[in-house]
């Protein structure tokens, strides 16, 4: 038999603040209704309805099933390893972390980056960006390890100029010592200036190095110099014995006014240190489509009064004889025995530095015969007659920049003389005088700029 009790309300009696049912409610078709249900068992249902945006602290474990599609706009702190699955496209204009913002910046990865092409619109080409000729200092032709001398001496297509100093400056080609950030790079040579004696910051002293590039290979390189939002990038480790600014300049003989960028760069002492300056355009630059001079890139340990006289950084001036160099302190001439070394210097189209291009040592021997050739070990040739005139053609292994001065050395012959007649870009021809049949010698073919 079934019983009913029906009421109207279920209080608790006076001083009691629950009311306690020891086993369970059967509401059969009914509903549970009122204020608050609290429960510290479990409620079981067949269907939960209504709003849950009260629920909190619910188990990740106890939520299964397929989420329907929510905003995760006040989401925080979601842990990268909880996202899994393709993500959908989104905007990534607020996302950081990622070294830059996308599309106008770079983006930077420890991973791979895939794509159909890579387009440059500003930098230049991938190979042979480097517009200077042995900047890790590698090829010496001349085998001049040390030098006091000036001019082209010792690291091909590199020439040194020191006067008026009173001491003694000795130009050597330096081992990059190992576990230096350059010999981390590839670099295992380098310029060096080392001075001896008692040195005089006289006006009209200096002690630097120089490059030279052709006109021609400037004006194709890409860069599009008369704009001021077009850039070249110059970079190279230098490390000097004493701690001061030190300077550079880019001349450019064609240019309407032959126009110098000057700037300066702080050294600690005995530290290699990477410069690296972002060169723009100007209007009344100038590069002639011929194998003349077009661009001087000069590194400066000292320069004295006569010749410092740009007198503002990082912009493009006039030069009328003596604006070589931003002024410079006399600091590390007048040091005690002072060093200055330089290596791995790059000029590239484009307005990022982009990592040395290290070239094979043949390929950077070509670039640099073009300019400076000497030969090996001699050349001999012998003919079966006596004869007052005889010639033999001698081709150079790359055609030169123009017709080169030739000088002959270890020269052995059996009559009066040789010597070179008929001085091409690409060869010459070695006359035998006199009444000789053979000749032996060695040349020197210099066409630098």
């Amino acid at each position: 038999m079934t019983s009913k009790i029906v009421v109207n309300n279920i209080e608790s009696d006076s001083g009691i603040s629950s009311v306690t049912f020891t086993s369970d409610i059967e509401l059969g078709t009914k509903n549970l209704k009122g204020h608050n249900l609290e429960s510290t068992g479990i409620v079981t249902a067949v269907s939960f309805t209504g709003s849950g945006a009260n629920l909190t602290n619910l188990p990740a474990a106890n939520i299964t099933g397929t989420l329907p599609a929510i905003s995760a706009a006040n989401l925080t702190n979601v842990p990268a390893a909880n996202i899994t699955g393709t993500l959908p496209a989104i905007d990534g204009s607020a996302l950081t972390g990622v070294g830059a913002s996308f599309g106008n910046s770079s983006v930077n990865t420890s991973g791979i980056v895939t794509a159909t092409a890579f387009v440059s619109t500003e930098q230049g080409s991938a190979s042979f960006r480097n517009l200077v000729h042995n900047g890790n200092m590698y090829i010496n032709q001349r085998g001049t390890t040390s030098s006091t001398s000036t001019g082209h001496i010792t690291c091909d297509r590199w020439r040194t100029w020191h006067y008026a100093h009173g001491a003694t400056c000795t130009t050597s080609i330096s081992d990059v010592a190992s576990g230096t950030n350059p010999y981390q790079e590839g670099h295992r040579k380098a310029y060096k200036f080392a001075m001896s004696g008692s040195a005089s910051a006289a006006a009209a002293s200096s002690v630097f190095m120089a490059h030279s590039i052709e006109a021609q290979t400037m004006a194709q390189c890409g860069w599009d110099f008369k704009s001021t939002t077009s850039f070249i990038t110059v970079q190279f480790w230098v490390k000097a014995s004493h701690a001061q600014s030190y300077t550079a300049t880019t001349m450019t003989p064609d240019s309407t006014g032959h126009l110098n960028y000057g700037w300066e760069f702080a050294l600690a002492a005995n530290t290699w240190t990477k410069i690296i300056k972002t060169i723009p355009g100007h209007s009344n630059l100038a590069f002639n489509n011929d194998a003349n001079n077009g661009l001087d890139l000069y590194i400066y340990a000292w320069i004295g009064d006569n010749y410092d006289n740009i007198t503002s950084a990082d912009s493009w001036i006039v030069y009328d004889g003596d604006e070589y160099s931003l002024p410079i302190s006399s600091g590390w001439l007048l040091s005690s025995s002072p060093t200055f070394e330089v290596t791995g210097v790059q000029i590239e189209v484009g307005k990022v530095a982009t990592s040395y291009e290290h070239r094979s040592p043949v390929t950077e021997l070509q670039l640099c015969q073009r300019y400076y050739h000497q030969t090996q070990g001699r050349m001999s040739w012998m003919t079966n007659v006596n004869a007052t005139d005889h010639h033999k053609p001698i081709q150079f292994p790359v055609t030169m920049r123009t017709s080169p001065s030739v000088s002959f050395y270890d020269l052995s012959v059996d009559g009066s003389g040789a010597n070179a007649q008929n001085v091409t870009p690409d060869g010459y021809a070695c006359r035998l005088q006199g009444n000789g049949r053979h000749a032996s010698w060695q040349h020197k073919a210099a066409a630098e700029i």
